[in-house]
């Protein structure tokens, strides 16, 4: 099974910030190239089932996950609903560092056909490593761009 993990420091220690950003999905698609759309469709105490609908590489992928959210600890957990894939679970950490705020994303997936993961894996890696970071250098310029506004 595929394993990313991708982190980037954002120039601020003001996590709280940083954490609401990352924790308000739905407002991805205004700052994130790749996130066509992302709708909460279930929400609770702690909770939401979240319908994303993306580009990866021209080709859309699509998938329904649910985010666990743990303000205290700033991090916030999800696993696969249904989708494409087998297995797709990760979770966003956000911790300080000096002056800084570290944005931790990590990402395990799995292909349900065991004779084309072998084939597909190292290729996925690669996509999903990109869109990780992607993601990530979007949080960055996004916090970074409106502490400077």
């Amino acid at each position: 099974m595929p394993y990313i993990e991708s982190s980037i420091n954002i120039d601020t220690k003001d996590i709280e910030k940083v954490y609401k950003i990352v924790s308000d999905m739905e407002g991805y698609p205004n700052f994130m190239e790749n996130v066509n759309s992302v709708e909460v469709i279930e929400q609770g105490e702690g909770f939401t089932i979240t319908q994303w609908k993306t580009v990866l590489k021209g080709k859309p992928f699509n998938w329904k996950e649910k985010d666990l959210f743990d303000p205290n600890n700033y991090i916030i957990t999800y696993s696969l609903v249904e989708g494409d894939l087998k297995k797709f679970e990760g979770s966003w950490k956000l911790t300080t560092e000096d002056d800084q705020t570290r944005v931790t994303l990590d990402v395990d997936f799995e292909f349900g056909v065991p004779m084309i993961a072998s084939l597909l894996n190292p290729i996925a890696k690669i996509i999903i490593k990109q869109n990780c970071d992607d993601m990530l250098s979007a949080i960055k310029q996004e916090i970074e761009d409106s502490s400077v506004a």
